[in-house]
């Protein structure tokens, strides 16, 4: 407005004041670069706003000014808004949980809640700790945990995830871990330590910034020995100020970042994207990873003069009331047949062994072959194949069939290998503790060609220290889900732990997290990296080529500083709009599964 108004020396004294608003902060943060031996990209906006000052082209240092500061808040928008889904996880831990305690349903911090505490959950409230369905069903939303839009039917027993939404009635469940223990506490956790992550990428643009910085001197004192005009110096210096090395890559990969917890993917910081991004080789565990980790029934067995439903229904009804790992499959099973179970009397269990009581008035028997002679029933002979466990079954000490129970492959695993190499990972690995004839089945089911059976935990480091020989310089993905994983997730280049279900050492030591019961978002989190970095690349890039464009137009005279300081703006702008798009697009050439 001064100038306008023909006050040009007013309008010269608020550019220049402008110009020293930044510069003073500017010049120290420079110096303290220098002092660490560093040279950075703002040493080149530091030359470009001195010059203008020293050569009187103030409105020109303003706009250097102007534009670093509103790249500065760009970025911050960027981060902003790439972290909204981070941001999201946190504004929603619940802060008070409704317990039963008695006749009455009394309101407690949720950081009081203890294992066994029965909580009464309404509609819309948010489950504040790890809890098993004590109501006969119930509907959740879960979309904050796993990114999936539809609500998920729950039936009674089944775990719930803290975080998880009751979109149906009022239900009542039992806590099985305090609230600091449980899944959503160590998602908050796995966000507060992927925000504020320095990519290596970045630390590669300041070392960009070595050659540019010289590049961008040589020019400017060509252009001003050839002109002898020393404002042709300065446009050189005001054009190449290099805000798309400063903003535009971690922009990318702070995008990726929030564009894996879009997916139910958590990322610890924007260099596990990049690394990501390089990906040669996949390493997958067995159980839990590639299998669902906990049995299932394969197959029923009676004997001709029993029924399937009634061998189901007797077994399950006395599992019940047995703690065995192989109790709740039964018991899943004869829920998900509607098979309606009776509460066993009597019981006596060997742990281990099997167990017995009564079921509808008969004695009723389960458990191994061994345990079952103990009982004085005759078993029939027969081993099951690999991977397979027979429940062996007798009803009034007359033998009545056997239930056959499996690790089974997860549904979407079969799919994975294929969509590995689609994304150009070549080599994929399976390594278990399990024996080679049961990796070999599970390893078949897949389509992986390359096992490794037998190995404890220093065995699958050592692996991976093999594999990492031989990926020629790309990274090396580690995929489990189990404590005894967590060294290997720690050693590999890109750890990821699949943790729908609990929060365990595995989801503590890893790189990214899966909160999705998923393993093709293996899948997903690769795509997105190589995404987010080819777009960081390519915005730095093409950031670089028109800032050098610009230098040799402002070198001959043809781009005074002014205009140069504008057009660096439009590029800056561009570039860094061009980053943001790694929010958003398919990965994969398909949608995320």
């Amino acid at each position: 407005m001064a100038w306008l108004t023909g006050y040009g020396g007013a309008a010269d004294a608020v550019w220049a004041a402008t110009t020293l608003l930044l510069l003073v902060p500017l010049t120290w943060s420079v110096v303290r670069t220098l002092a660490r031996g560093d040279v950075g990209v703002d040493a080149i906006a530091l030359l470009a706003m001195g010059g203008a000052l020293a050569v009187g082209e103030y409105l020109a240092g303003a706009v250097i000014a102007v534009m670093l500061a509103g790249g500065n808040a760009l970025e911050a928008y960027a981060q902003g808004r790439a972290g909204r889904e981070l941001s999201a996880l946190v504004s929603r831990i619940p802060t008070t949980a409704r317990i039963r305690r008695g006749g009455e349903v009394v309101t407690v911090p949720v950081d009081r809640l203890s294992a066994g505490d029965r909580i009464v959950v309404n509609t819309g409230d948010i489950v504040g700790a790890d809890a098993r369905l004590v109501s006969p069903h119930a509907v959740f939303d879960t979309s904050s945990l796993t990114g999936e839009p539809m609500p998920v039917d729950v039936a009674s027993g089944a775990q719930v995830a803290s975080g998880s939404v009751n979109a149906g009635r009022p239900v009542e469940l039992d806590v099985l871990r305090p609230a600091g223990e449980s899944t959503y506490a160590a998602i908050v956790r796995l966000v507060q330590s992927a925000q504020g992550s320095k990519a290596p990428f970045v630390r590669m643009a300041d070392r960009y910034a070595v050659w540019f910085l010289g590049l961008t001197v040589v020019l400017a004192m060509v252009a001003w020995l050839a002109s002898g005009d020393p404002v042709r110096a300065v446009a050189v210096l005001v054009v190449a100020t290099p805000c798309p090395l400063i903003l535009a890559a971690p922009v990318a990969l702070v995008a990726g970042v929030s564009r894996a917890a879009g997916a139910g993917i958590i990322v610890k910081g924007a260099g596990v994207i990049e690394r990501l991004a390089t990906t040669r080789t996949v390493l997958l565990d067995k159980t839990g990873t590639l299998t669902l980790g906990t049995p299932v029934v394969d197959a029923l067995d009676p004997v001709p003069s029993v029924a399937r439903d009634d061998l189901l229904a007797a077994a399950a009804s006395l599992d019940q009331a047995s703690s065995h790992v192989v109790a709740a499959a039964l018991v899943a099973e004869a829920a998900r047949r509607s098979i309606p179970l009776t509460f066993p009397t009597g019981v006596n269990e060997s742990p281990g062994q099997g167990v017995s009581g009564r079921v509808n008035g008969s004695v009723v028997a389960l458990g191994s072959r061994s345990y079952l002679r103990t009982q004085g029933v005759d078993v029939p002979r027969g081993e099951p194949p690999p991977g397979r466990a027979d429940v062996q079954v007798a009803i009034d000490h007359r033998y009545a069939g056997r239930i056959r129970v499996t690790d089974r492959l997860r549904p979407d695993a079969a799919d994975l290998v294929g969509r590995l190499h689609h994304i150009g990972v070549g080599d994929v690995v399976l390594a278990t503790g399990d024996q080679a004839a049961v990796a070999q089945v599970i390893a078949a089911q897949a389509g992986i060609d390359e096992v490794h059976p037998e190995l404890a935990a220093e065995g699958k480091m050592q692996l991976i220290h093999e594999l990492r020989d031989r990926s020629g310089g790309g990274s090396v993905v580690m995929v489990g889900d189990g404590v005894n994983d967590a060294p290997a997730l720690a050693f590999a280049d890109v750890g990821i732990a699949l943790a729908a279900g609990s929060a365990t050492a595995a989801s503590q030591t890893a790189d990214a997290v899966i909160v999705v019961d998923r393993v093709t978002r293996v899948v997903d989190a690769i795509a997105i990296g190589q995404r987010s970095m080819r777009i960081a690349r390519q915005s730095v890039l093409a950031g670089i080529g028109l800032s050098v464009f610009g230098m040799g137009l402002a070198a001959v005279g043809l781009l005074p500083p002014v205009a140069g300081a504008l057009a660096q703006e439009v590029i800056d702008v561009g570039v860094i709009l061009n980053a943001l798009r790694a929010l958003s697009g398919s990965d994969c050439g398909k949608p995320l599964t």
